[in-house]
């Protein structure tokens, strides 16, 4: 990733918090500030469901069923939108694995790497990203937690926290 570019940032909702839980909506803000957000329909061996999860989200049964999107679809969709580039998470460890579950299940070959945020993030970032999270939430006024509000609000806060360090 160059310097004066943001990175692309991925956030992955999902059916609950456990092992058997898989993803129902993926969000991506791109380097460019391109925009991809999708509602995935489950497979049918997918059934794991959380209330707990539900609340946080507001994602229901009903709406994946109604509105969501083929997991194949999505994987070529996500492949043609990301190429052969690098994706940020700052839930690595739970963003990641319900990316492979999806291609998995899909059969689809991931053309893109997810990594996790702190790799980029220096020592000032570190330090300063709650606080920084928290007033860039308040500016954007983002009242859900959905999946391309909150990688927006990740990519922005990086942004933010980048330049206390240019500051330096």
């Amino acid at each position: 990733m160059q310097k004066d570019t943001l990175p692309s940032i991925v956030d992955v909702e999902a059916s609950g918090f456990g092992a058997a839980s898989y993803p129902i909506e993926i969000g991506i803000v791109r380097y460019d500030g391109a925009k991809w957000c999708k509602l995935i329909r489950p497979f049918d061996s997918w059934v794991h469901w959380d209330c707990q999860a539900e609340k946080l989200h507001g994602i229901s049964q009903s709406m994946l069923l109604t509105r969501g999107v083929e997991p194949v679809r999505i994987c070529h969709e996500l492949n043609r939108f990301l190429g052969n580039t690098v994706v940020y998470s700052d839930g690595w460890v739970v963003d990641n694995p319900w990316l492979i579950k999806l291609f998995a299940a899909a059969q689809v070959e991931m053309t893109f790497t997810c990594r996790a945020l702190e790799y980029i993030l220096n020592q000032t970032q570190m330090e300063a990203w709650h606080d920084v999270k928290k007033h860039v939430a308040k500016e954007l006024d983002t009242r859900r937690h959905r999946a391309s509000a909150d990688a927006l609000l990740i990519q922005q806060t990086y942004a933010k926290t980048r330049l206390l360090t240019s500051k330096e």
